[in-house]
């Protein structure tokens, strides 16, 4: 079984090339300046993981319609708005090994543009009276927000429990993957109960994805070299959450000191690495990954038979054993 992008993609591969265009005309403005900003986000967009989500959702329960279209421009507008903020608050020069809007337009533009794409979401979902969609996205972009900011409430004392780091990633990763889900079942009509069931499956996703995301950090013999960067940046993931909660006390401060204090010297960071390997972490987190897999597609299962269902099946299959 082929689990690649394309092969996925293909019940909805016409409405994911007509979605280009119509993104296209969405960013449309007479400000040559915010015009060319534009065309430079439109041009850099990765694998277009979310409108995926929102054409597959909408295919499992009928025909995809204008409303459709407008739910998937609506994640991507809010959602870039806030990557574009993001960059701002992080100084960060680069997305996707491009340089960022802020790294060449400077701070000022950067926000004016992140405000841009927001009212521009906005009033796309305004004139159409899409409410329901704007609800769905809006609570998103609030949680995502929420997640963040509790993150770094968290980060600075790294006393962050199971419950916590699940409350920090359902807001911050699963909640944008969820609207996804919830808006493509929106569009074309579907019952609450079934937008509802949606919006929980994107949710158990967004959470599988996360933790695998956490499990690169720590390499492993399918996943490769440990990448360190989470132990670097004092993020407290389920691998190292559930290796402190094993351990004895003695050593769990000493871990907690290494990860607050000396995270910048990479002999530490690879001692955090091994402590995590022999404390049975990434075993833990990969069962927990399967688990939130496993509930995702017995949710899933509450659609109707058709390749829009197989390919969500698949793409769920393809962000849990991603290589990288």
């Amino acid at each position: 079984m082929s689990y690649s992008i394309s092969s996925i993609q293909a019940p909805i591969d016409d409405s994911m090339k007509a979605f280009e265009g119509k993104f296209k005309t969405f960013m449309k403005t007479k400000v040559m300046l915010l015009d060319t900003i534009m065309n430079y986000i439109v041009q850099r967009k990765g694998k277009q993981m979310r409108p995926m989500f929102v054409f597959l959702t909408a295919g499992c329960m009928g025909e995809i319609t204008e409303k459709t279209f407008r739910g998937a421009a609506l994640i991507e507008l809010l959602h870039t708005a806030t990557l574009v903020h993001d960059d701002v608050v992080d100084d960060s020069n680069y997305r996707r090994g491009f340089f960022s809007i802020n790294a060449i337009w400077k701070n000022k533009i950067a926000v004016l543009v992140g405000d841009y794409l927001l009212s521009k979401g906005l009033l796309l979902s305004v004139e159409h009276e899409d409410f329901d969609l704007l609800k769905s996205v809006s609570t998103a972009v609030r949680e995502m927000s929420e997640g963040e900011l509790l993150q770094i409430e968290k980060a600075r004392k790294l006393d962050i429990t199971e419950e916590v780091y699940f409350d920090i990633i359902t807001k911050k990763t699963a909640t944008l993957i969820s609207a996804c889900c919830a808006v493509g079942f929106q569009s074309v009509g579907a019952e609450p109960e079934m937008v509802e069931k949606a919006r929980l499956f994107g949710e158990k996703v967004g959470i599988a994805f996360q933790i695998k995301d956490d499990l690169f950090d720590y390499g492993d013999a399918e996943i490769g070299k440990p990448l360190g960067i989470d132990i670097k940046e004092k993020k407290m993931t389920l691998p190292l959450i559930y290796a402190l909660n094993q351990a004895q006390r003695s050593e769990r401060r000493r871990i907690i000191n290494i990860v607050k204090n000396e995270s910048h010297k990479p002999e530490k960071v690879d001692e955090v690495i091994q402590f995590v390997r022999r404390s049975g972490g990434l075993d833990y987190a990969r069962e927990a990954m399967y688990r939130y897999r496993q509930e995702a597609f017995d949710l899933l299962d509450a659609a109707p038979d058709s390749p829009a269902r197989q390919s969500l099946k698949d793409l769920l299959v393809f962000v849990t054993e991603r290589k990288r």
